[in-house]
Formats: C-alpha cells, structure tokens, sequence
C-alpha cells in the first residue's frame, strides 16, 4: 500500500483570482457599422456598470478607439460586449493592444 500524495504547497498553486484581478490595460480598435448607433455611449454605461475605467471616442476613418483598464475579469468581460457592441452595432473587427495600466480615473467620452 502507498502512502497517498501530498497536495501541492499553496504557493505552488497557480492563483486564478491574483490573475482575474491583476490590473490590465487594452487598447482597442471596433470596425464596422460602429457610429451612430450608440456605441460609445453603451461602452460608458458598460464600463460604468463594470467598474472599469479609460475612454471610447470615435474615429474619423469610421472605426470607434477605446482603451479599458481595471481588473482583468472586468476587461474581458467589456471586451466581450465590444466584439457584439450595442444592439444596431455591426463589429467586424475588433484590434486589441496589451499596454502597461496607467492609471487612468473614470471613464469617459471623447
């Protein structure tokens, strides 16, 4: 008979929630049906509702640009939204940049 293994130690163990909460910044670029359709307004109410902070504006080549920072499970989840966007929205490409958070304050609309 063997004697049963050992757990791992605690901090051998991957730590799902430090990563789910690890602060992160993107830099994201929607194309297609993306203006005047509500777009940047829906974002804010999403970011809001989720607790992240950064801006959305619009692009005059057509494309909506935001950047998003707060936790990473609160990003992922604005990202999702962003790749189906507000009800009229057709995205057609999302462009998504990893960058070094900043600390930006709020959210807003340029």
């Amino acid at each position: 008979m063997t004697a049963p293994e050992k757990p791992p130690a605690p901090d051998s163990l991957p730590n799902d929630k430090a990563q789910k909460d690890a602060e992160v910044r993107v830099h994201v670029f929607v194309d297609g049906r993306v203006q005047g359709v509500w777009f940047r307004q829906t974002a804010y109410q999403q970011a809001h509702r989720l607790g992240v902070r950064g801006w959305v504006r619009n692009l005059p080549d057509g494309r909506v640009e935001a950047v998003y920072e707060g936790c990473r499970s609160a990003v992922d989840e604005l990202l999702a939204w962003t790749r189906r966007g507000p009800d009229r929205a057709i995205v057609t490409s999302l462009e998504v940049h990893d960058e070094p958070p900043r600390g930006e304050q709020g959210f807003s609309i340029r």
